[in-house]
């Protein structure tokens, strides 16, 4: 029985060493580690990036009254095409009562004189059949009734004009009558019939009748972060991408760079300002834009992946294929590189590959989860 258990503690005793020495035999051996592997090319880099904004009219007008008064017509609304001239809306005047008394008292005045010299001219013209005043008498007499007469004429153009704000020698240049200053499409129509309205004058701006803008004449409005203003020029050509019109993408030349920047959450923002080339589309103000711009440009350079680039203070390096015996066995060499443009996805190599060399990408396959580098 003792011979037994002996023979049983020698045979636990080998698996044991057994067990070890295999165990340290693995940790020893070489793992298998397997590298994606990305061939140098020529090609052409660009890079680029995108402003967010909106596309509005370039000048929207603000058509406002020239007088004050209270909405009795609107003639158009949002959505239709004006000409310039073409009436919007008509204001009926509501008269203030002191112009008003005024101007009834000046036409009461100008009446009496009127008939008070009708009746002098008529006794001077019957002297004057009868040769019993000269003709300097008449004449003065004539010029005085006829002087009363305008007067009267332009007392009761005035009331007219306090009482309705237009007079009938002056119908089509009407200030009741509010007109659009250009051709093109009404934005807004923010009045309704019965509305009281005011005038500009040095304390209000006036209200407004309608909002007119040329649609023919878009801008995209935007805004571009400060790290990439600098690479910005006057004439750059930028590529336009709507939310409401998914599969069109229109032209625009970038016309504006802001001088100054505004602060947009916490972040150093410039506004950009580009021309819309896009005529007959039906793009509506205040659509949201993307504007891509293409910062820099490099045409038939040597590129890898950015991803295959290891950076170690200002140096760059990549690791060349040197040899491989299977898809299992490559070996490599650590190589010094200068980069230069990077669009994001590959970065141009200025010096240290040729192309077609093969350079080391990602680890495809390891049997060690915390392998390191060869």
């Amino acid at each position: 029985m003792k011979k037994f258990f002996k023979i049983a503690l020698f045979v636990v005793i080998g698996l044991i060493f057994l067990g070890t020495f295999y165990f340290l035999y693995s940790k020893s051996k070489p793992k298998e580690i397997i590298y994606q592997l990305s061939k140098v090319e020529v090609t052409d880099l660009e890079k680029s990036t995108v402003a967010t904004g909106t596309i509005v009219p370039r000048d929207e007008i603000l058509i406002k009254p020239q007088i004050s008064g209270i909405i009795s017509d609107v003639y158009k609304r949002a959505g239709e095409k004006v000409t310039k001239g073409e009436v919007i809306a008509k204001v009926r005047v509501i008269p203030d009562l002191g112009s008003l008394n005024a101007a009834e008292n000046r036409v009461r005045l100008a009446d009496i004189n009127q008939r008070q010299n009708q009746k002098d001219f008529n006794r001077t013209k019957q002297l004057f059949d009868d040769k019993l005043i000269s003709r300097e008498d008449y004449e003065k007499s004539e010029l005085t009734l006829k002087t009363s007469k305008e007067e009267t004429a332009t007392a009761k153009d005035a009331l007219q004009i306090v009482r309705e704000g237009i007079t009938k020698s002056s119908a089509s240049f009407s200030s009741t009558l509010i007109r659009s200053t250009i051709d093109g499409l009404i934005l807004d129509v923010p009045i309704k019939k019965g509305n009281s309205v005011i005038m500009s004058n040095t304390f209000n701006d006036g209200t407004t009748i309608a909002t007119v803008a040329n649609m023919n004449d878009l801008i995209f409005d935007g805004n571009i972060d400060e790290t990439e203003v600098g690479l910005l020029r006057e004439g750059m050509p930028l590529t336009l991408t709507i939310g409401a019109l998914q599969n069109l993408t229109f032209d625009a030349s970038l016309e504006y760079i802001s001088p100054k920047a505004t602060k947009t959450n916490g972040a150093n923002q410039f506004e950009i300002k580009a021309a819309v080339k896009a005529k007959n589309t039906q793009i509506r103000s205040g659509y949201s834009a993307n504007a891509k711009i293409i910062l820099e440009r490099a045409s038939r350079v040597i590129a890898v992946p950015e991803g295959c680039i290891e950076f170690n203070g200002k140096n760059a390096y990549v690791y060349v294929l040197t040899s491989k015996i299977d898809d299992k066995h490559q070996t490599f060499r650590k190589q010094l590189v200068t980069t230069g443009l990077s669009d994001g996805i590959k970065i141009e190599i200025k010096s240290g590959l040729k192309p077609g060399q093969q350079v080391r990408g990602d680890v495809v396959k390891s049997d060690d989860k915390n392998q390191g580098n060869n």
